[in-house]
């Protein structure tokens, strides 16, 4: 089979716990794509915070808000805000049961409340650097949320509508804290757009990635690895697992389709 894609998920997959990346991990990719595999960036973070990673791997094309929105190149492949109706019940939601959200746009992290101490954790953990207090203006230009501070029986509270589902953050750290994911808007739709755009076959697709928001990517390609480090639920979603994080996982599983 010859390989044309490669969509890898950032925090747990490519990042360390300690948010740092291995050698191995660099020349992986680099041997990927000097044997023509394009190589996407898809995460659930901000396309504004994620700007050094991208250059230190030199990688130019992304899937981020968990899909949300999509580049490659310099050409926007998807561009979906979450309705703005849905997302002022979400904000209402937090208010009435003393949750905090976190609201990403193409342009800063907007906070319901910067002074709590596990949102300065938050912050700390993913190193957020555009950060601002929430406007009702911004209501319409939302890309992808988080709710923080939540316990896991409360989650129901939000299911005003049946396009969302809730996918615990997995990272250290940041425990009773979930993403807000649509079903029908996730990394595996713009997986989906971008093969289509570029004509390239899912078979020809490879996908990595450790969290419930990387279900749907790894299940648009032919080849998707679950991290060794995974949430427990994902593997069952996944054609393949490999090593964790701290073990190569993204080397050892191109060693399985002999791109290394």
């Amino acid at each position: 089979m010859t390989y044309k894609i490669l969509f890898l998920d950032i925090d747990g997959t490519i990042l360390k716990p300690d948010h740092t990346y291995t050698e191995t991990t660099i020349q992986a990719i680099n041997a990927a794509r000097q044997q023509g595999v394009e190589v996407f960036l898809a995460t659930g973070r901000p396309l504004h915070e994620i700007s050094a990673l991208a250059e230190a791997f030199d990688i130019h094309s992304f899937i981020a808000y968990n899909g949300a929105f999509a580049l490659h190149q310099d050409e926007v492949i998807v561009n979906e805000p979450i309705p703005q109706a849905t997302m002022e019940q979400f904000i209402d939601k937090a208010t009435q049961h003393g949750h905090e959200l976190i609201m990403y746009t193409r342009d800063k992290n907007y906070f319901t409340n910067l002074d709590q101490p596990f949102i300065k954790q938050f912050i700390n953990i993913f190193g957020l650097k555009e950060n601002a207090a929430f406007t009702p203006a911004i209501t319409d230009k939302v890309l992808g949320a988080t709710i923080l501070n939540v316990s896991p029986d409360e989650i129901p509270l939000y299911d005003v509508t049946s396009n969302f589902r809730f996918s615990p953050v997995h990272v250290n750290g940041t425990e009773n804290c979930y993403d807000i994911l649509r079903k029908n808007v996730n990394k595996g739709y713009s997986v989906e757009q971008i093969l289509q755009l570029l004509n390239i076959t899912r078979e020809q697709a490879i996908a990595f990635g450790d969290g419930m928001n990387d279900k749907e990517m790894l299940e648009a390609v032919g080849e998707g690895f679950a991290m060794g480090n995974s949430h427990e639920d994902l593997f069952s979603f996944a054609k393949h697992r490999t090593t964790s994080v701290t073990e190569d996982g993204i080397a050892e599983g191109l060693k399985q389709l002999g791109l290394l």
